[in-house]
């Protein structure tokens, strides 16, 4: 099928910059708006969350077709705009008793998980579904879901009598899934048939992520090597076996980053730079030292950290050794929320390092621009990452990522070795054991290369001329999207 003339239903629970948990936010962004500039006819199906109906001029969509009720929920319609600075459609989901709500997409304002998640994204699910039974003028030859929140739609169309669409699911973390009371099944609208050990049932519940990976056409997820490690119990969290047995029709696909990403041209930064010319690099880390109160002390590397203070980001691996590190000189800026143990601690410790440490606590978009500018080096310790977007734009901005080798951590940061330096292709540090020691060798290890400004430079120069723009990944999908449709 010529690509001008694919019809590709994106459906997601989040998207940048109307609202945002995590990375598939940043992905519903970027994703849709470089696949449109391909050709493809790519639209938006979200839920209208207060935030999305305050930022978008919405209107009834004009379909011949009644939608409501679905699954018997509340009165609900949908809605038509535009996605922020792009030509990308989005149809919003207006729906007040499921979607209109304070708190977050998935939680009220104390941070626990809405009772109902399993009927409010269900709906989402159906509605993905609906499309692609043709219900409505627009009429896609792919429904593309991401995660949980709509993993149902496969399994909807897989027993709609009507179903025309190809559907695909994206998998941006395993380890969420979904997970809800068997007795649900009915009021989700699924037949009986769905219910075993080769459909929903999921260790006598129903698993959203499960249905999706069961019945989608193709499984794609975020990095190939993610791809092969959720085939293993370690990071499969109970699905290792399924995927293994999807291993022929699963895709694993680098994540890019998005063009507002880019310190010649970033908005929220203070000074712009670029490879050849990197005193900006030097005016953004000073300025950072002053927005954040830490000593001014030009020589001393500056090291930055960014994300959910999480088992899973390895934070556990940092608290022991921080102190060893700020011994070794550098300075630490930490931009995260989570685990409330971490944050007392991390609390604590910038108390007693004053100058030296600094701690945000929650999440500020442009402080993490300003800190991906203004660091020497990028701390990310994950003891599993589907794809990570931070040491993408760590590399964009000439800050050398310290990664552990996993998923899309493995795929894109390449180690400093003496063997990688004579081949001009070292972008960062990484280390293999979930161990503080070896992360506090590998950190020390890194200090050691910038003590040296000219091979540090080069490494600099390497990593900024990467490209990790959506072009490739787009035209990947893209080829994705044409084997699916052949």
């Amino acid at each position: 099928m010529d690509h001008n003339s694919i019809r590709v239903l994106f459906a997601t629970s989040e998207v940048f910059p109307l609202v945002k948990t995590g990375g598939l936010a940043d992905i519903s962004f970027a994703l849709p708006k470089a696949l449109r500039q391909l050709g493809v006819d790519v639209r938006l199906l979200v839920p209208a969350y207060p935030v999305i109906k305050q930022q978008l001029d919405l209107k009834p969509v004009d379909d011949p077709i009644p939608l409501f009720p679905v699954l018997n929920q509340a009165p609900a319609q949908l809605l038509l705009g535009q996605l922020p600075d792009t030509d990308v459609p989005v149809y919003a989901i207006d729906s007040p008793a499921l979607f209109g709500r304070e708190g977050g997409p998935y939680q009220d304002s104390m941070g626990n998980d809405w009772a109902d998640n399993a009927l409010r994204f269900g709906v989402l699910s159906r509605i993905a579904a609906y499309f692609g039974e043709h219900r409505f003028s627009f009429k896609p030859h792919l429904v593309h879901c991401n995660d949980w929140q709509t993993s149902l739609a496969p399994a909807y169309l897989h027993y709609a009598p009507a179903s025309h669409a190809k559907t695909l699911i994206s998998l941006h973390n395993v380890a969420y899934q979904g997970v809800f009371d068997a007795g649900l099944l009915h009021l989700l609208e699924l037949p009986d048939a769905s219910y075993h050990m080769h459909g929903l049932e999921y260790y006598q519940q129903l698993s959203f992520l499960k249905a999706g990976i069961v019945y989608a056409n193709w499984v794609a997820t975020v990095s190939p090597t993610y791809a092969r490690e959720i085939q293993t119990p370690t990071f499969g969290y109970g699905l290792a076996g399924l995927l293994a047995s999807r291993q022929h029709e699963l895709s694993g696909i680098l994540n890019g980053i998005d063009a507002s990403w880019s310190p010649v041209n970033d908005p929220l930064l203070p000074h712009h730079y670029h490879a050849d010319d990197l005193s900006g690099k030097a005016a953004n880390k000073h300025a950072l030292r002053n927005r954040l109160g830490l000593h001014h002390a030009p020589e001393r590397p500056l090291i930055g950290l960014i994300g959910r203070l999480a088992y899973q980001k390895g934070l556990d691996l940092v608290l022991p050794v921080l102190p060893n590190i700020l011994a070794e000189g550098a300075q630490v800026v930490l931009l995260g929320s989570g685990d409330k143990g971490m944050e007392q601690h991390l609390r604590e410790l910038a108390q007693r390092y004053q100058g030296q440490l600094s701690v945000t606590i929650g999440y500020d978009e442009a402080l993490a621009h300003q800190i991906e500018a203004g660091s020497d080096l990028f701390l990310m310790p994950s003891r599993f990452e589907p794809c990570g977007l931070n040491q993408l734009y760590s590399m964009c901005y000439g800050t050398l990522p310290i990664v552990r080798r996993t998923g899309g951590l493995a795929d894109t940061v390449i180690d400093v070795t003496p063997t990688h330096l004579d081949q001009g292709i070292a972008t960062g540090f990484v280390f293999d054991y979930e161990d503080p020691a070896i992360l506090l060798n590998t950190v020390q290890r890194a200090l050691v290369l910038y003590r040296s400004p000219e091979l540090w430079r080069y490494v600099q120069q390497t990593a900024m001329r990467r490209d990790f723009s959506w072009t490739k990944s787009a035209g990947d999908y893209l080829d994705l999207y044409q084997h699916l449709l052949a």
